[in-house]
């Protein structure tokens, strides 16, 4: 579980966090939404430690950030997997070396120890006998897909994924929804996902918070984002003349 508290951040005299609190279970996929400038990157990376926080406290399965060491951060680092927005594959290196490219950073296996977490990894992912093809071998899906083989290779408590069906056409975005909501609870998993897809939050938001200005200014599940009378959240997520009617349905 990871817990944040109070936390505000601030560049200069421009405040971006507010004085966001909030609980993110182990197990459940847990999404960030608003608008651009929102605060939500900077939100992320706070909590990944990226950027020092101003005040307020972040914990790590009741463990202090700040109060955390370099050896214990180090330590927390092998235990965070990441989906960047764009996948962020080495482009020279094979799908087998992009995903064994953490457990040779953080592991002292034995290299036939290392392809076999590697296999594992990536047959979970669906992409058996994918191993020595290039990412430019392969579609905007399935290079997502190693992604996500590289980012649970260290078999992490943590995962943080941005944006990561960005580029993506619909049916696409729903097999990754699903493969990292099956990953979450399959391995328990504390999944922290910030998007500006809808049809995730509609597909995985088990639990959904709404930043604004730099505020939290809704927190709940995809079944309450549908009937909720939030200003905040009509504003956002109904703005679609889809999801307008898909409550409509719902409220009557």
């Amino acid at each position: 579980m990871i817990e944040v508290r109070d936390i505000k951040k601030a560049f200069g005299d421009d405040e971006i966090l507010k004085g966001i609190s909030v609980k993110f279970e182990a197990g459940k996929t847990h999404l960030v939404i608003g608008r651009s400038g929102s605060g939500k990157t900077v939100f992320i990376k706070s909590i990944l430690g990226l950027h020092e926080i101003n005040s307020g406290e972040i914990f790590f399965d009741g463990v202090s950030l700040g109060e955390m060491d370099k050896k214990n951060r180090l330590q927390l680092r092998q235990e965070i997997g990441m989906v960047f927005q764009g996948g962020a594959l080495f482009d020279s290196m094979t799908v087998e070396e992009n995903v064994m490219f953490p457990l040779n950073m953080f592991t002292e296996k034995t290299y036939e120890e290392k392809l076999e977490r590697v296999n594992f990894c990536l047959d979970r992912v669906n992409l058996n006998d994918s191993n020595l093809q290039l990412p430019s071998e392969l579609s905007g899906g399935m290079q997502k897909r190693v992604a996500i083989a590289r980012a649970i290779a260290l078999n992490p408590k943590y995962l943080f994924c941005d944006e990561p069906n960005s580029g993506l056409d619909p049916d696409t975005s729903i097999v990754i929804d699903q493969l990292i909501k099956e990953i979450t609870e399959e391995f328990g998993i504390t999944t922290i996902i910030n998007t500006h897809d809808m049809n995730s939050v509609l597909e995985i938001g088990e639990h959904i918070i709404l930043l604004k200005q730099g505020y939290k200014v809704w927190e709940g599940t995809k079944e309450e984002v549908l009937i909720t009378r939030n200003k905040d959240v009509e504003e956002f997520v109904f703005r679609s003349k889809l999801f307008k009617k898909v409550r409509e349905a719902l409220i009557k």
